[in-house]
């Protein structure tokens, strides 16, 4: 990419003083620079679906993608890697207890159908009664989901609450 440098002044927003034909100060605003960059196919048709869809010139759904990725960059830089280990290590744990519970727990659901229907007391099949472990089973793992999603919301507010002050 290319482009004009300008004073730091200008490039902040801020207005500066020059002067016109006459000898006069007068005060510009900055404006949007125009800037040459290569990018490659896929990027370039991405822009130019995105103008198309938003109604915007080509230029200004560049300047928007430069923009977000800006964004993106400098909010990367703002984690700490060793807060992403941190992450990770949490969600390996996770994945290790999921897989020691999910396997016996789909087991169980299968043995306890299986025996319930053995023993003739009940008047449903096999499938049926798994279908319906199944169906209570999902429903009680999408509320302990919840609750869980619940807590760690609060406990993250408190904690930014408790940082701020």
């Amino acid at each position: 990419m290319t482009h004009a440098r300008q004073p730091a002044r200008a490039r902040s927003g801020e207005r500066e003083q020059s002067e016109n034909g006459n000898g006069k100060a007068t005060a510009t605003a900055s404006r949007l620079q125009p800037i040459s960059a290569k990018i490659d196919l896929v990027l370039s048709r991405e822009i130019d679906d995105y103008a198309e869809a938003k109604g915007i010139t080509r230029s200004r759904a560049a300047g928007q993608y430069l923009a977000i990725a800006s964004e993106t960059l400098k909010g990367r830089a703002a984690i700490p890697a060793a807060k992403a280990e941190e992450v990770l290590e949490s969600l390996e744990g996770v994945r290790t207890v999921v897989e020691l519970l999910g396997p016996p727990t789909f087991g169980l659901m299968r043995l306890l159908s299986h025996w319930a229907t053995q023993g003739g007391g009940l008047k449903v099949s096999e499938d049926e009664l798994l279908a319906e472990l199944r169906t209570v089973a999902g429903d009680e793992w999408e509320q302990a989901l919840s609750e869980a999603e619940r807590d760690l919301h609060l406990a993250l507010k408190k904690a930014r609450t408790e940082g701020r002050t």
